[in-house]
């Protein structure tokens, strides 16, 4: 046989197979043992997290020779043309191809013949979004009112791109990003049943670059083992990915909480000498400091850092020796500077002028604390004593005012004779 890529060679079979979707599988294998299967599906969400896969293990479980039942046998006829993709009655559709209203005004009339060998006809649309508006209107009665023996599962990545009347009529299942240690146990498995040499720190960074993606995660597997041939090393994939070190990180991160521009930018040069990109190295180092953060701010550090143990007893160490006021300011301009490289001409201007605000981050004080400090060493200076407050005087009691004394007659005066005339 021809070599197949892991993600072809490794995809999942059975409900028990698919990784980090514990809710649709629960959701769906509890419909189909008590026989409340929908006529219509919707699974959303971003790439490579399993929704066609899903799609066709649901087929095989509605079609197996044995079932309805969750777990299908994969021996069946049914069972194996849905894997081989040769089912008559299970159809693939591509949305993107297919989106004319011509399109699907043929698959509504075709969805009234029963189905030739299965027990049901399903309808696989792949990225259904790319529909045009007079498709999806052509299938408004068809979804609403389908035959007993249809069903339909449509796939797609932007779900705000689908009418509300299609959204109404159709099971929304959400898929989720898939968690990092799933993709590395996922990875680790591979590596294991294809006799691959695998570091677990290199598979780590290897779950990290999937981004939630099973599906980027084997292909970023699949290029690895071709670049080492036949062995996964940390510094392979530090080359291949594109990708910055621990070890470096740790150190410009160093550089940065010590307020050393020069020693910063000087080892930024080397890293685009190197031919990092930016966007990544600013992404890292935003992650970085997060797990600074977590480890200053949490007793188990470990729960919340995707890293093996000794890096994250690195970071713990590096974490005690800096204020977490400045981790937090460091973390605020470098997610700032992140986010301005994505749209910047020239993003290492922007990353440069980020890492020089980094490095003042230890001098510089928040406003509120600043006061807080100035209250608080204002609380803390003693104060001259205030003078004891004197006992309130009694004004005296005014001087009564002397009484008038009554008006004593004058006494009389004796009369005066007249002179006698001359």
């Amino acid at each position: 046989m021809s070599y197949q890529v892991s993600a072809r060679k490794y995809r999942p079979q059975s409900f028990a197979e698919v990784v980090g979707q514990p809710h649709i599988v629960r959701t769906l294998s509890n419909a189909i043992s008590a026989n409340r299967v929908a006529h219509a599906y919707l699974f959303s969400g971003v790439r490579g997290v399993g929704k066609t896969t899903v799609a066709r293990v649901f087929a095989k479980a509605l079609n197996c020779e044995n079932g309805p039942t969750p777990t299908p046998c994969n021996r069946c006829e049914p069972c194996r043309q849905v894997t081989q993709g040769t089912a008559a009655d299970v159809l693939e559709i591509d949305g993107a191809s297919n989106n004319g209203v011509d399109a699907v005004r043929d698959l509504t009339d075709n969805i009234r013949y029963r189905p030739l060998a299965c027990r049901y006809k399903i309808y696989i649309i792949d990225e259904v979004h790319m529909l045009s508006t007079a498709a999806f209107n052509a299938l408004l009665k068809t979804l609403e009112e389908p035959p007993d023996h249809a069903v339909f599962i449509f796939a797609t990545t932007e779900t705000h791109k689908i009418p509300r009347t299609i959204l109404s009529r159709c099971q929304h299942h959400a898929f989720r990003r898939i968690g990092r240690e799933e993709i590395g146990g996922h990875l680790a498995q591979v590596a294991r049943q294809d006799g691959i040499e695998a570091s677990r720190t290199a598979i780590g960074m290897l779950a990290r670059a999937a981004d939630g993606s099973m599906r980027d995660g084997l292909s970023l597997f699949d290029q690895a083992v071709s670049f080492g041939d036949g062995r996964i090393t940390q510094d392979d994939l530090t080359l291949m990915l594109g990708v910055v070190g621990q070890d470096t990180l740790t150190a410009l991160a160093a550089e940065l909480l010590a307020g050393d521009a020069g020693a910063a930018l000087a080892r930024l040069r080397n890293l685009i000498g190197a031919g990092h990109d930016l966007q990544i190295l600013a992404a890292e180092l935003v992650e970085h400091f997060r797990n600074l953060l977590m480890c200053r701010v949490s007793d188990a550090p470990e729960d919340l850092i995707d890293l093996a143990a000794d890096d994250v007893a690195d970071l713990g160490a590096q974490a005690q020796g800096a204020p977490q006021e400045v981790i937090e300011q460091v973390l605020a301009l470098l997610t700032d500077a992140q986010e301005r490289c994505r749209r910047a001409l020239n993003p290492r201007f922007v990353l440069e002028a980020a890492l020089v605000r980094c490095c003042q981050a230890p001098r510089l004080m928040d406003l509120g604390e600043l006061l807080a400090r100035l209250e608080g060493s204002t609380a803390d200076t003693p104060r001259p004593a205030a003078p004891a407050p004197r006992a309130p005087q009694r004004p005296a009691p005014a001087a009564a005012a002397p009484r008038p004394e009554p008006a004593r007659p004058a006494p009389p005066q004796p009369a005066v004779a007249a002179p006698p005339p001359p």
